[in-house]
This record gives structure tokens, sequence and C-alpha cells, in this order.
């Protein structure tokens, strides 16, 4: 019997370890999450807009692929892209998305070169959401380690 209690005392801190364990609080450590809240106080220079946006993306250290989704509310888009530039700066366009302005837009960018990772990794990536009020941009939202 005493056998027997040693064993189940060996297994309570695990079994009580992985039943704590929230399914998405599991990290993956081959990945990498990134946010970016996108506002016109924002852009440079600064507008003034009601229109909101968000991005939400995984990196993947193996893959070197940015799966992303977008969601933006407030305006009717005619061009949106990410850029580098650190904040406060603007820059090239690195990826274009394309003409299929909807919310939620779900995609991924190609595999990164090392040089466009390290310019992820530093925060060196916005979303920029433009319209035909704001050609330059509505809204941006630097994109940024979660």
């Amino acid at each position: 019997m005493k056998k027997f209690a040693f064993i189940a005392l060996m297994f309570i801190p695990f079994f009580l370890f992985l039943t704590s364990c929230n399914k998405d609080e599991v990290i993956n450590t081959n990945e990498i999450a990134f946010v970016a809240t996108a506002s016109g106080s924002q852009e440079i220079p600064a507008v003034s807009s009601k229109a909101t946006g968000s991005l939400t993306g995984i990196f993947n250290k193996t893959t070197k692929v940015l799966t992303y989704s977008i969601e933006y509310s407030g305006l009717i888009p005619t061009l949106w892209h990410i850029h580098n530039g650190a904040s406060g700066t603007n820059g090239p366009v690195v990826f274009n998305l394309g003409t299929a302005f909807t919310s939620p837009f779900k995609s991924a960018t190609i595999a990164l070169t090392s040089v466009q990772e390290s310019d992820l990794m530093n925060g060196n990536y916005y979303l920029n959401i433009h319209t035909s009020e704001n050609k330059g941009g509505e809204i941006r939202g630097q994109i940024l380690k979660k």
C-alpha cells in the first residue's frame, strides 16, 4: 500500500500541471505572436479619423512566414500595405496586400529574407490602410511582438 501511495504522490504534481493548462496558454517556441493597433494618430503626419484597425499575426521561425489577420472599421480602403519603417517614420512598401478589401482579411507573407525577419523582429514594419480621402494613409499601426 505504501508503494501505491508513493507512486500516486509522484504523479499528482504532473496531473495537476496538465489539468491546469489551458490549450491557449501552451507556448510553441517556434512561433512568435505579433500585433498592431491602427489609428489615424499614428500616420505621419497624423490624420483625424474615426477609423480603426488591427493586425494579429504569427511568425513561424522555421518557415519564415508571417501569417496574419487584419480587421478594420470606419473606412473604405483603396490601398493597403505592410511598410518598412520604424515608429514615427515613413518607409517603403514591403508587402502589397492586394485589392480584396475584406474585414477580417487573412493571409500570409512569402518566406521572409534574413533582413526582412530582422526588420520584423525589431518593430520596423507597420500596417498602413489608405482611402480616397487620405491617399497617404488613413490608419497606421506598428507591428510589434505581443
